[in-house]
């Protein structure tokens, strides 16, 4: 009976084992298992931790839940898109600002919400095949609640880097302190030319911000009146009546249905082309009353400017003028009407007209053309700044007649003083021999108008002194052609190396000019000169009455 119940226990004891062991097994099994899912549900939410949002979409919606314009709460998407929102100082002006331009009638619609109780708007779309954003307000015990609905997100699970998005958010800002502090007027218009989007200088110029909570006024002001029609810039002025006027460049750069535009300052620009109008008139008026005609061409030689005088001496029409020829087509009219210089032929004349503008856009150049009619022109060439050049026709008709009749009595007073046997030298006050005749050039052997240079008193007296015996006249002379004071004419009797003798003559002239004349005693006794009977030559003999210097 013992050994039995020996065996009987035996075998209890390795079933009880047996179960603990199983028991063990199991549990460890389960562990590791509860384990391993714990794992894998952390790592998924590391990797993928828009998963859990996916399994909320309204998180993914923008939620707003305003009391009258003050904001109670916003989902984390409504946050970030006020952020981004910085035009506006409060959470109201920032959506108004972004929401506006997208919805028409927002605000109409936000004012009759209460009374409406639900209301549903859709944007504008900004592209072909677009789905447009859905705006839904609603009025929650008194409370708006707005949801902004952006139907081609919805779904889509998109996965953003936060390193990304920072750069996104920089370059973002950085543009948009760009557009801010611009110093142009920018905006966006819409198809039906309603401004959609402006930057700050536009805003501010057109009061389109609160003073007093610095809000978007929607819609926004439209300064200027573009148009739709290709073409550059339009300058249009902005200011309103009693207002100082403001001009502005306006450049409108259409892109799809919008148009993007840019109004640039152009004060300083108009001031400076009103400057110059009036200046262009105050030298057209001066112009108009110089006796010399004016031509101006610009680098492509075309003309630009000309006065009434130029159509008088050229005996060109207005009209011909006024239609801005060419410097060629000019010159050819001139030839027609025989206003210039003959030709011998065509090529030569084109040449020579070359060879003057040529010369002209170079430097100063002067020309002086003598026409069939017997009218003489100097024609002057000036360069101007930026390849222009200018052209002035003088008529010099009457100063060559007097140049040409002044030739002529110079020439007719030479022949005379030559004619005379008396050899005749005249000295100014400078002491430079001005002129003498032919008999004076025989007497001494010395011809001054063959000589180049200066040929003075001194260098005369010391050729007469040479040539004649010693005497002190020659000093006499020096003296009386250096005085200043009052003169008398005198004279003395010289006897030259060969013998012969002359009756040396000096008389003032006016103005301090002096004569020296010189006759032979023989030729003096066969024209009948003679001295007084008993007169002693020498500085005794002057005329009574005295001749005062530069008076004649």
């Amino acid at each position: 009976m013992l050994r039995v119940k020996t065996k009987q226990g035996a075998a209890g004891t390795m079933s009880e084992s047996w179960m603990l062991a199983l028991i063990i097994a199991v549990t460890s099994v389960g562990s590791a298992w509860v384990a391993l899912m714990l794992i894998s549900l952390r790592y998924d939410r590391r990797q993928a931790p828009g998963l859990a949002a996916h399994a909320r979409p309204e998180l993914e919606q923008a939620i707003f839940l305003f009391d009258n314009e003050l904001l109670v709460d916003a989902t984390q998407s409504a946050r970030a898109l006020l952020e981004a929102t910085p035009t506006g100082d409060s959470d109201w002006a920032r959506l108004s600002a972004y929401l506006a331009p997208r919805f028409e009638g927002f605000a109409t619609a936000l004012a009759g919400l209460a009374e409406a109780g639900r209301v549903e708007l859709a944007a504008h779309p900004r592209g072909t095949g677009e789905v447009p954003l859905r705006l839904i307000a609603e009025d929650v015990a008194g409370l708006a609640r707005l949801t902004l609905i952006d139907p081609e997100a919805e779904g889509r699970g998109v996965l953003v880097d936060g390193l990304s998005q920072r750069a996104l958010e920089d370059e973002v800002e950085k543009l948009r302190a760009v557009a801010d502090t611009a110093p142009v007027l920018a905006w966006r218009e819409d198809a039906a030319m309603a401004v959609i989007w402006a930057n700050r200088p536009y805003m501010l110029r057109a009061d389109a911000l609160e003073p007093e909570d610095g809000a978007l006024v929607w819609p926004l002001p439209r300064l200027f009146e573009t148009s739709t029609s290709a073409g550059g810039p339009r300058r249009l002025c902005l200011g309103a009546s009693g207002e100082k006027p403001g001009w502005f460049d306006v450049h409108r750069y259409a892109g799809g249905d919008d148009a993007l535009c840019f109004a640039v300052p152009a004060d300083s620009a108009v001031r400076a082309e009103r400057a110059l109008r009036d200046f262009v008139q105050t030298l057209t008026k001066t112009f108009a009353d110089l006796p010399i005609g004016l031509a101006i061409f610009d680098r492509q030689r075309q003309l630009q400017l000309f006065n009434p005088a130029l159509i008088d001496l050229t005996q060109l029409g207005a009209e011909f003028l006024s239609g801005r020829p060419t410097l060629y087509a000019l010159l050819d009219r001139l030839r027609e009407a025989r206003m210039m210089p003959e030709p011998k032929d065509y090529r030569s004349w084109r040449q020579q007209m070359t060879a003057l503008e040529q010369a002209a856009a170079a430097g100063h150049h002067v020309e002086t053309w003598s026409l069939p009619s017997g009218q003489t022109y100097r024609v002057t060439g000036r360069p101007h700044p930026d390849g222009a050049v200018a052209f002035l026709f003088e008529d010099i008709s009457s100063e060559v007649s007097l140049t040409r009749r002044f030739r002529a009595d110079l020439e007719l007073g030479q022949s005379v003083l030559d004619a005379m046997q008396e050899a005749v030298a005249v000295f100014l006050p400078s002491g430079d021999l001005a002129t003498s005749n032919a008999a004076y050039a025989r007497l001494w052997g010395v011809d001054p108008a063959a000589t180049l240079g200066r040929v003075t008193l001194l260098d005369s007296v010391r050729v007469w002194q040479a040539r004649a015996s010693a005497s002190a006249i020659w000093a006499e002379v020096r003296e009386f052609g250096g005085r200043i004071d009052a003169r008398a004419e005198w004279s003395e009797d010289v006897r030259l190396e060969d013998g012969q003798r002359l009756i040396c003559r000096f008389a003032p002239l006016p103005a301090g000019a002096m004569l020296a004349g010189f006759t032979p005693i023989a030729t003096a006794a066969a024209v009948g000169t003679s001295r007084a009977p008993g007169a002693k030559p020498g500085p005794r003999r002057r005329a009574e009455a005295p001749i005062l210097q530069g008076h004649a």
